[in-house]
């Protein structure tokens, strides 16, 4: 169980200047791993929220840095740990592939780490998953790995997240469930919700020591649709709680504005203005930069901002909830490409879409399109839709999807789904060429 004692917590800041150094200052400062137990088994959680073999993927202020899993390693074999595996569950679309998680890894230089460090990687999709209960009837399955071993190393992206306000060390667990615990997580329950079913994941956490890597930082993630910053900061702690509430922070927000952070707070007896947590090192005031989360939809939140720039009409595509889960998350992030691509000028004629779990279609308009079988679901035999096209796999068929806007006359290029791995050149083009955008960050020489 993560440290919830009284004592004041250490929350080291660090701006990232030297390789190694950077970090191990970082680690020295928050209080040089404490709780790391002799002859530990020891797991570290990177966060690889999302890889593609189909392009050079856009790593940066996405996943981890592959400088800050090495630095880590080196100072963990310093302190006598023969015992390390890197876990990580990437989001795959297909269950049947078995190809994009090695080759994640395999880029990112985990082999050479292995070869290196003796260290072990695993797809924690590959590996079993136990189930525990989390208290409140909440029950979801964990990664074996992490659960069994003896001290854990966090290292999440300093980033916004869409729908949770930050993704950062606690947010960065829901990567150790299988997948029907992660959509579990996006509950239409109000009093569960996705905010609620995150605070409960560092009930399961062994001693813990969080690293939050902002050597690249993300706005708007935790996607690469997001907007990417070279930042060069790093937070650590070794109480989890106290590490998000300072990244929070960093990123511009109070921690009273995250409400994951206000659960965990609450159920630890903790104070959230971080009245109870010590900074060694950088200010947060000298590091703090405002980082949005939500993207800009209309007023009324039935469009995305840019897309009623385009002049868009005819089409309703109300903003995304909490209950939306990753992988139809992706789904949309490439239709809505689509739908912009497919604009010519003239008006729609008055289509709906429909996602997450909660959504009910609005009285009066001509076709509603139903994305995944969880909208299809709620909205099952609902009289206010008069013409209905119900997509309903988990996640929904590309394929389908392009029918569904074509039968309503939206013509939408059937490439921009089939080559949705293709979809982040779109997004990262505009960081080509800055030397500030260095891959070497994800490479082990």
């Amino acid at each position: 169980m993560a440290s919830q004692d009284a004592a004041r917590k250490v929350v080291s800041i660090v701006r990232y200047e030297k390789p190694l150094e950077s970090v191990r200052k970082t680690v020295a400062l928050s209080g040089d791993l404490k709780g790391l137990p002799p002859k530990p088994k020891v797991f570290i959680k990177p966060n690889i929220v999302f890889w593609t073999k189909a392009v050079p993927f856009p790593k940066w202020g996405v996943i981890t840095t592959s400088r800050v899993v090495e630095d880590m390693i080196i100072l963990l074999k310093e302190r006598g740990v023969d015992d390390i595996t890197i876990g990580e569950g990437i989001v795959i679309f297909d269950p049947r592939d078995t190809e994009t998680a090695p080759h994640a890894f395999e880029t990112l230089g985990y082999d050479v780490l292995m070869s290196r460090y003796g260290v072990k990687y695993v797809n924690v999709h590959e590996r079993p998953f136990e189930k525990v209960d989390l208290g409140n009837g909440v029950r979801l399955n964990f990664n074996v790995d992490m659960l069994q071993s003896d001290f854990v190393v966090n290292l999440p992206v300093l980033k916004t997240h869409s729908q949770a306000v930050v993704t950062l060390g606690i947010k960065n667990l829901k990567g150790t469930l299988d997948i029907k615990s992660r959509q579990r997580c996006h509950s239409a329950d109000p009093k569960m919700d996705l905010n609620y079913m995150v605070s409960r994941l560092p009930k399961v956490l062994p001693p813990c020591f969080t690293l939050l890597d902002g050597i690249y930082t993300n706005s708007r993630g935790p996607g690469f649709d997001g907007k990417i910053r070279r930042s060069n900061i790093l937070v650590a702690s070794s109480d989890i709680l106290s590490a998000d509430m300072v990244g929070a922070k960093v990123l511009g927000y109070e921690p009273s504005d995250v409400p994951h952070l206000r659960h965990v707070a609450r159920d630890w007896g903790r104070p959230v203005d971080l009245s109870d947590v010590e900074i060694a090192g950088e200010a947060i005031s000298d590091v703090a930069r405002h980082h949005e989360y939500a993207f800009p939809y209309t007023q009324d939140e039935s469009l995305p901002l840019p897309m009623k720039r385009m002049g868009i009409k005819g089409l309703s595509y109300p903003k995304y909830d909490l209950t939306l889960c990753t992988y139809c998350s992706s789904v949309t992030r490439a239709t809505l490409m689509g739908i912009a691509q497919a604009w010519k000028g003239e008006a729609w004629d008055d289509v709906e879409v429909l996602t997450g779990k909660l959504m009910k279609a609005t009285p009066g308009k001509k076709h509603t399109i139903l994305v995944g079988k969880c909208i299809c679901r709620t909205n099952k035999d609902n009289p206010a839709i008069r013409h209905g096209i119900a997509i309903k796999g988990c996640p929904p068929s590309r394929k389908k999807i392009v029918e569904a806007f074509h039968q309503v006359g939206i013509p939408i290029d059937p490439a921009v789904l089939e080559d949705m791995d293709k979809t982040p050149i779109h997004f990262m083009k505009k960081y080509k060429g800055k030397p500030e955008f260095d891959e070497s960050f994800f490479r082990v020489e």
